[in-house]
């Protein structure tokens, strides 16, 4: 075995825990509601996280679930903003912007 394989996190002891978070990626929209909807049946608050231009398309999810499932009683709590530095490909660092909504069981 490689130095680099032995020295990897094990990644199905961290799908194991909690999912609260759902990460906003390239996926349609509404994969993401379904996702944070099933979340939300299991536990009283989910996160949804995006970066960069994601963040617009988060925004979007957590506004379909609070507009269209009304009778639902879903809130947001939190909503955290912030910027991450990133190595880029060609070597210089740039600032990426965050965002974190939280959803919530009324």
């Amino acid at each position: 075995m490689s130095e680099v394989q032995q020295n990897a996190p094990n990644t199905e002891t961290q799908r194991d825990g909690p999912r609260d978070s759902i990460y906003i990626g390239k996926k349609p929209l509404m994969a993401y509601v379904t996702s944070t909807l099933i979340q939300l049946a299991n536990q009283p608050t989910v996160t949804i996280k995006a970066r960069g231009l994601s963040i617009g398309r988060a925004v979007d999810v957590s506004q379909i679930i609070l507009k269209r499932m009304e009778n639902a009683g879903y809130t947001i709590g939190d909503v955290r903003i912030g910027s991450e530095t990133l190595q880029a490909e060609d070597g210089r660092t740039r600032n990426v912007s965050t965002i974190e909504i939280e959803v919530k069981k009324a």
